[in-house]
């Protein structure tokens, strides 16, 4: 594991990281939230979910270093007493776990599929092309927000891991097509190359110069990409919670915080909308910053 390590920190992508602040800091607060969400129960002061230790008596309290505030809840307490802290740290995992599945989803369908029409091309390739086109043409959160509609009307009463499926494919609709056309692209350069000429020769099967030669060679612009579409997937995540139709109401997502929040703002709990606004864009600043800097990295006129 240490050689490893070693051999990353001295290759062009780690010197690149090494001398970037920037990106050392994104990767700090990104690693920071990450093992927060992953290790919630025993991070977390307090456990929102578990309503036997909630306590309405406490509900929207201010943070500990305000007037009215206890160290109890260090950021205060929501409208049913949850700990705010223990909200956001639970609520990150929610918008990591959603996020970081729908880019996955997003990618294995954008690829296969890219990777088939710029190797295949003919019929094929229109007919995916079109569809990427038909997709585009609609608006990704509206798209997103008619799905995750459409799910939970049929399944009203559908337990949370359906919810969180339904939110997960309604967010990846629309996201596998800057996969799809993008592998295509790179995938029209590569198939007229010398190695995949000599493969074809050799009578290697198309499926296994797909797998085995063409696929290594565009991953590169995939990885640049999904790492910032996280931070896009999370960011539609918490817009369709805050509208109702994301993550359920009974689990402490950041867009439901800061939903929840907006009827108290104007009365004075600013603490419920604002440490979730605060925590989002955290989230999402770090992983886009991170993009930007593996784009850098990957980038051969820039070494």
């Amino acid at each position: 594991m240490k050689k490893t390590l070693a051999r990353w920190l001295d290759s062009d992508v780690g010197y690149s990281f090494r001398t970037s602040p920037m990106a050392m800091v994104a990767a700090l607060i990104a690693l920071v939230c990450v093992f927060c969400s992953v290790f919630a129960g025993w991070v977390a002061p307090h456990n929102p979910f578990d309503l036997a230790t909630l306590e309405l008596s406490d509900a929207r309290l201010p943070p500990a270093w305000s007037e009215h505030g206890t160290t109890k809840y260090l950021l205060g307490t929501d409208d049913q007493g949850r700990d705010i802290l223990s909200a956001l740290i639970y609520g990150a995992r929610i918008s990591l776990v959603v996020g970081l599945a729908s880019v996955l989803l997003s990618v294995v369908v954008g690829v296969g599929l890219g990777l088939l029409a710029g190797f295949r091309g003919g019929w094929i390739d229109a007919v995916l092309m079109r569809l990427c086109d038909v997709m585009l043409s609609f608006p990704a959160i509206l798209v997103a927000l008619l799905i995750a509609g459409v799910g939970r009307a049929l399944f009203p009463n559908a337990h949370e891991s359906l919810a969180f499926g339904v939110l997960i494919i309604s967010i990846s609709l629309t996201g596998w097509v800057q996969y799809a056309r993008t592998v295509r692209g790179s995938t029209l350069v590569e198939r007229n190359k010398e190695y995949v000429q000599a493969a074809r020769v050799t009578g290697v099967s198309p499926l296994r110069i797909m797998r085995k030669h063409v696929l290594p060679n565009v991953l590169g612009p995939v990885m640049v990409l999904a790492t910032i579409q996280v931070a896009t997937a999370i960011i539609t995540e918490a817009t369709l919670s805050f509208l109702g139709v994301g993550a359920p109401p009974t689990s402490p997502s950041l867009g439901t915080l800061i939903r929840i929040g907006n009827d108290y703002l104007f009365s004075g709990e600013w603490w419920i909308t604002v440490f979730p606004g605060v925590m989002l864009v955290l989230i999402a600043l770090s992983v886009n910053l991170l993009g930007d800097w593996l784009r850098d990295a990957l980038n051969p006129r820039l070494r």
